[in-house]
C-alpha cells in the first residue's frame, strides 16, 4: 500500500520521500515510478531507531527545503496466536514499529510542519483499531494507540495550518504478512467467504482522496465500513461477529 500511494502521489506531481528498513523495497518503488523516478528520493532508516528518524527529519528539510505531509503507513502484524502465547520479544516489536515509529516521525516533523503555508499529518491505523480481533490483540492494541494519538493531535492542532487524518484500512492484499516475517496462514472457508480484498492502488486512491478532502477519518474498504457500523451500532455483538469468523484459525 505504501508503494501505491509513492505511485500515486507522483502521478500528481508531488515530490515523495519514502523510507523503509528494506532496500531493495525502495529500489523496486523506484523502479515502478518510472518516469516519474525524479521526483522521488529513498532512504532507508529504521523508524523504531529515534536518533535516526530524527536525522532523517533534518536531512530531508535541508535538502529539500520544506515538507508539507507526512503518511505514516509503515506496520506489521504479529504472530496470530493469543496474548498468553505471544513473546514478549514480539509485542515489543509490534509496538515499536506500528505505535513508536508513527510517534518518532510525526514528532521529527510536526515542529517544521507548523511553520508551513498548510501541511498535513496522515496516519494508517487499522481495522483492528476499533474492533478486537482474536489473536491479533496486540496489534490491534498498538492500532488502537495509532487512532487515538492522530485523533489527539488533531485537537491540539486546531486552528492551525497543520490537518490530520485518520486511516483505517479493512483487508488489504498487501504483504503485511511477509513484511512481518510471518508465514502465509492459508484462510479457512469462513474467512474466505467474508473477507473481500481490495487491491493496494485502489486502497491508495482512497487515501489520497481523503487527504484532499481534508477528511477527518477515513474508512477503507467495504468491510471496514460495515464493521465500523456494527461496532458503533453494538461493540459487543461485532466482537462476537469476529471471533466466529476467526475461531478457527486460534484453534489450528
Amino acid at each position: 500500500m505504501g508503494r501505491e500511494l509513492v505511485i500515486n502521489l507522483l502521478s500528481k506531481g508531488a515530490k515523495v520521500i519514502a523510507i523503509d528498513i528494506n532496500e531493495s523495497a525502495l529500489q523496486e518503488t523506484a523502479r515502478l515510478s518510472g518516469s516519474k523516478q525524479d521526483s522521488l528520493t529513498t532512504f532507508v532508516i529504521d523508524i523504531t531507531n529515534k536518533t535516526s528518524v530524527e536525522g532523517l527529519a533534518e536531512t530531508a528539510i535541508a535538502q529539500y527545503g520544506f515538507v508539507d505531509c507526512i503518511i505514516n503507513n509503515a506496520g506489521i502484524i504479529q504472530p496470530f496466536v493469543k496474548v498468553n502465547e505471544l513473546s514478549y520479544d514480539a509485542i515489543e516489536r509490534v509496538l515499536n514499529v506500528n505505535l513508536y515509529g508513527t510517534l518518532y516521525i510525526t514528532k521529527a516533523f510536526l515542529p517544521h510542519l507548523l511553520t508551513r503555508p498548510e501541511a498535513h499529518i496522515v496516519n494508517i491505523s487499522s481495522m483492528g483499531g476499533f474492533l478486537p480481533v482474536p489473536g491479533q490483540t496486540i496489534y490491534g492494541a498498538s492500532k488502537a494507540a495509532v487512532k487515538l494519538l492522530t485523533e489527539g493531535l488533531n485537537s491540539e492542532l486546531m486552528g492551525t495550518n497543520v490537518k490530520v487524518t485518520v486511516v483505517f484500512p479493512g483487508a488489504i492484499n498487501t504483504n503485511i504478512m511477509k513484511n512481518s516475517g510471518l508465514n502465509m496462514p492459508q484462510q479457512s472457508s469462513t474467512e474466505n467467504k467474508v473477507v473481500k480484498i481490495l487491491s493496494p492502488a485502489k486502497a491508495a486512491q482512497i487515501i489520497i482522496d481523503g487527504i484532499e478532502c481534508n477528511r477527518y477519518r477515513v474508512l477503507v474498504g467495504k468491510d471496514a465500513k460495515f464493521l465500523d457500523f456494527l461496532y458503533r451500532l453494538n461493540p459487543k455483538l461485532a466482537a462476537k461477529f469476529i471471533y466466529s469468523k476467526m475461531k478457527e484459525r486460534l484453534q489450528r
